[in-house]
């Protein structure tokens, strides 16, 4: 929904209004993506499941995700926009309902992978659609709102676990509404539905890694990260005895802190070498992390306060390193390596649960802070060899802040080439 160049500017509200109905749907999925990610690892806690059971069913709804956002262009393009996001969406409104009926760990690695993959595409397709009725001049702005309704969403979806049990079946079907509600706005949205191009440029991993390592390290190394804090943050709170109650405001809090930090981060990293911004942030990070461990000892206030910052600063390491690879690429390589970028990014999430559920399986809950510690120190790490390697890149692309659901690499791409137009 471009402004008329001849016509009166809309502004970036003008423009955020316009497209009130993509904004409010994708708020609502992640509001039920939220809520059933907190509940499933809260109710596979309390029904016995081990920890690396827990991490694998986790993991499978990265899988999931992982082959959906490789393969949703495709469908969209064979039967469009609104068909595709209805189909998924069912889909995954239909998962949920399953995991309520039958709580069995193959049903639910089984459902978690088909609603992995139903969420990619419902991303890809409210993203494309995002990007495509947006202004050149306002797509960098619709990037932050977006960024800032995904949060706000997870972050809802957290809350709404105390408005019943965990034992029977009605939060099972408020997330299943929610997923369906999501529909509604989309559907009925006036805008016209773009035009998916699936035959776009691709980069090897192995060209985009001699070009920019530390980007496509951070990359995968955010993918272990974020799949650890969104797969299993609740159980660890779970394990750690805290209540739904403290368990929804710990996870919550996570959230708010992707949120909070991310233009703080994004400046500071447009103003100097983005390297050094990646190996504080991830230096950070690692001590946030293990502070975790104490802070768990105290409970209360000191957790949360820890959770928001290791959590929030893991949260930033995907788009400073989408930022640094893009700092070594010329701007008609932007799209293609996002999209590349995007897979290492899921390969990462799909490894994260997994091990820290096997860690938490061998040490206790604090598994979860040392594993994500030691993450976030190796990257630090590497990082730091990185920067005695050669010299920061001469000019730089600006900071996009990106939220940890984004679900392909086509917006984010489309993103950074608005934003080279731009300088042009």
């Amino acid at each position: 929904m471009a402004s008329d160049p001849d016509g009166p500017r809309l502004g970036l509200l003008g423009a955020t209004l316009q497209l009130w109905a993509l904004l409010l749907g994708i708020a609502l999925l992640l509001a039920g993506n939220g809520l059933q990610g907190t509940l499933l690892g809260v109710v596979a806690e309390d029904s016995g499941f081990s920890s690396a059971v827990t991490g694998f069913v986790m993991t499978c709804f990265y899988a999931g995700f992982l082959l959906g956002s490789l393969g949703a262009e495709r469908l969209i393009a064979r039967v469009g926009h609104v068909r595709t996001f209805a189909a998924l969406a069912s889909a995954g409104s239909i998962a949920i309902l399953i995991h309520g009926l039958v709580i069995e760990p193959g049903i639910w690695a089984l459902m978690r992978f088909i609603t992995g993959f139903s969420f990619a595409g419902l991303y890809v397709v409210a993203e494309s659609w995002l990007a495509r009725q947006s202004d050149n001049e306002f797509r960098g702005g619709l990037l932050a709102v977006y960024m800032i309704v995904q949060h706000a969403g997870l972050a809802g979806g957290q809350l709404l676990m105390n408005t019943a049990p965990t034992t029977g079946l009605m939060l099972y079907v408020i997330t299943s509404i929610i997923i369906s509600a999501a529909l509604i706005p989309i559907l009925l949205s006036s805008a016209p539905q773009p035009h998916v191009v699936i035959d776009v440029e691709r980069l090897s991993l192995i060209k985009l890694y001699r070009t920019s390592p530390l980007g496509v390290a951070g990359c995968f190394g955010a993918g272990l990260a974020n799949g650890i804090i969104l797969g299993m943050s609740a159980v660890y709170a779970r394990r750690l005895g805290l209540d739904i109650a403290a368990i929804s405001v710990f996870v919550a809090a996570i959230m708010i802190g992707g949120a909070a930090f991310q233009w703080p981060v994004g400046k500071l990293s447009d103003c100097m070498d983005r390297r050094r911004v990646i190996a504080g942030v991830a230096g950070l990070t690692a001590i946030a992390a293990l502070a975790l461990a104490p802070a768990s000892a105290v409970g209360g206030v000191p957790l949360i306060i820890a959770g928001f910052v290791a959590g929030g600063l893991a949260l930033t390491i995907y788009p400073l390193s989408l930022a640094h690879t893009n700092d070594w690429l010329k701007p008609e390589q932007m799209t293609a390596s996002s999209s590349a970028l995007v897979m290492v990014y899921g390969a990462g999430a799909v490894l994260g649960p997994i091990g820290a559920g096997a860690l938490m399986g061998w040490i206790g809950p604090n598994g979860f802070a040392f594993y994500l510690a030691a993450i976030a120190a190796a990257l630090a790490a590497y990082a730091v060899y990185r920067i005695g390697r050669r010299e920061a890149p001469e000019s730089t692309e600006g900071y996009l802040p990106v939220g940890a659901a984004a679900g392909s690499g086509e917006y984010i791409g489309e993103a950074w080439d608005a934003a080279e137009d731009d300088q042009a």
